[in-house]
């Protein structure tokens, strides 16, 4: 992906300083970013491990960011390893135009265009002018982050059924971005429920 003037800038200046980092084992935590392999890797798990005999280790489950794999690593207490150039910018999503899909900076108002590829797990979140997270990784787009909440009109459903309101009863519903999500009985199309991305789940109507 090319990436606007401004913004190619902004994450070149972000690389010069995050390479001089490393982190040691009583850094790591769940969420930092570290290179194994040369790839950039998310830290999901750390447990400190002090056997019976034989040196206290450190084993980490990650995953990479580019294949989105998930493995493990164990490392010696002490040991360092590089921190990844990973960062997460704020962009709103503008439009989309074939496989391509455009995205533009909060603050510098420069547009780049990321590939459908990277957009398929979150693209049932998307519609146009919601601010996402975007993660750079040495400039390139790594992954997009969509909102927590999002609000989505209902555009077909089962009919709704009036005073069908008591809780359990739920239903499927085609929201405007193609996703299709369970929603209670006595919703109707053309309403706005709120989701949650993160499982996909009805939160609310507005």
């Amino acid at each position: 992906c090319k990436i606007g003037g401004s913004l190619n800038r902004f994450t070149r200046k972000i690389t010069r300083t995050k390479n001089l980092v490393s982190y040691s084992t009583t850094d790591f935590k769940p969420g930092l970013k570290i290179l194994i392999d040369s790839e950039p890797c998310e830290i999901l798990e750390e447990d400190f491990v002090k056997p019976g005999k034989g040196q206290a280790f450190s084993k980490v489950k990650f995953r990479n960011l580019l294949s989105n794999r998930v493995g493990e690593k164990t490392c010696k207490i002490g040991e360092s390893l590089e921190a990844a150039d990973v960062t997460e910018i704020d962009m709103q999503y503008l439009y989309s135009e074939g496989s391509s899909w455009y995205f533009m900076h909060t603050e510098t108002f420069e547009q780049i265009m990321i590939d459908g590829n990277i957009i398929e797990p979150i693209k049932a979140w998307l519609t146009e002018e919601y601010v996402c997270k975007v993660c750079l990784w040495n400039g390139s787009p790594l992954s997009v982050i969509p909102p927590i909440f999002v609000d989505l009109r209902i555009e077909q459903t089962d009919p709704g059924v009036k005073g069908d309101t008591a809780a359990g009863g739920s239903k499927p519903a085609i929201l405007s971005t193609g996703a299709v999500v369970k929603v209670p009985l006595f919703l109707s199309e053309g309403d706005i429920v709120t989701i949650d991305t993160r499982n996909g789940e009805y939160q609310g109507r507005k």
